[in-house]
Parts: structure tokens; C-alpha cells; sequence
């Protein structure tokens, strides 16, 4: 199914791009089930304090290039020096984040987004909600989409 983009303003005026899917499906009930906001909770948990190791790591290693150019220029073996050494560590750190959030996504994030999915999957409306529906419907005459859904 194809999706539309439409520009809307944000709280502060800002205009953004809204991306709008079926209309069926009741995104602000989504976002209030208390499995979407754990989903959101366990994400954060994550990504947050992942970020903050990250970027105090980059930056106490140009902190410390700036500081201690003599401690960063001290040879560790032949030509590799201090500098060198900690500027590699950089590179493992995007392995070993990138490496645990995958894991982390296996285990938390996936079967949370799934539980979602599961309970939304059908027209955005949860199985306990779809007779309030088409009740709803069938007294306003629109028409009902039906829970056979091809995917």
C-alpha cells in the first residue's frame, strides 16, 4: 500500500513531513497500548546511554589530543603511537555498539515490536475492538475493511 506524505507545523511552527499509511488504523491507539510504550521505553534505555559512551569517548579523545599531545605522540610499537591506538578504538566501539544492539534488538526490541504488530497487525484495530467497529460502522453506513487481509 502505498503512503502519502503531507506537510503539517509543528508545536513550534516548523513545518514537517507527516507520513500518513491506511487510514484504518488508529496510530494514537497504537502509541497509548501499553506494549508500544514499552517498546519505546526499551529503545530509549538503550540508544540514550549508548550515545552519551559513545560521544564522551570521541570526545575525551579529542579532549585529550588537544590536552596531551606529547602522552598521544608516545610510541607504543615502532611507528604506532598512543594517538593512533586510541583513534582505532573508535572503530571497535562502532563494532562492539552496533554488535550489542543487534543482540539487544534479537531479544527486547523485536519480540516487543512483534506483540505490537500481532495485537494491530489486522487493520490497526485490536481483536477486541474490531466489533465496536463494525458496529460503529454499520450505523454510520461506511463500509468495513475485512480482517482476511492479504499481506
Amino acid at each position: 500500500m502505498a503512503e502519502s506524505t503531507a506537510p503539517r507545523a509543528n508545536d513550534a511552527g516548523v513545518t514537517m513531513t507527516e507520513t500518513r499509511g491506511d487510514p484504518r488504523i488508529d496510530w494514537s491507539a497504537i502509541e497509548r497500548e501499553p506494549e508500544f510504550q514499552e517498546l519505546v521505553h526499551a529503545r530509549r534505555s538503550f540508544v540514550i546511554p549508548g550515545t552519551i559512551f559513545f560521544l564522551s569517548w570521541y570526545m575525551g579523545f579529542v579532549v585529550l589530543t588537544a590536552v596531551a599531545p606529547d602522552f598521544m605522540g608516545e610510541r607504543v610499537y615502532q611507528g604506532l603511537t598512543v594517538g593512533y591506538v586510541l583513534a582505532l578504538t573508535q572503530f571497535l566501539m562502532v563494532l562492539v555498539l552496533g554488535i550489542m544492539y543487534l543482540r539487544k534488538s534479537d531479544r527486547v526490541f523485536d519480540p516487543l515490536a512483534q506483540r505490537v504488530i500481532d495485537k494491530y497487525g489486522d487493520g490497526g484495530v485490536p481483536p477486541d475492538r474490531e466489533a465496536a467497529r463494525e458496529d460503529r460502522a454499520s450505523r454510520t453506513g461506511a463500509p468495513t475493511a475485512s480482517r482476511e487481509t492479504v499481506r
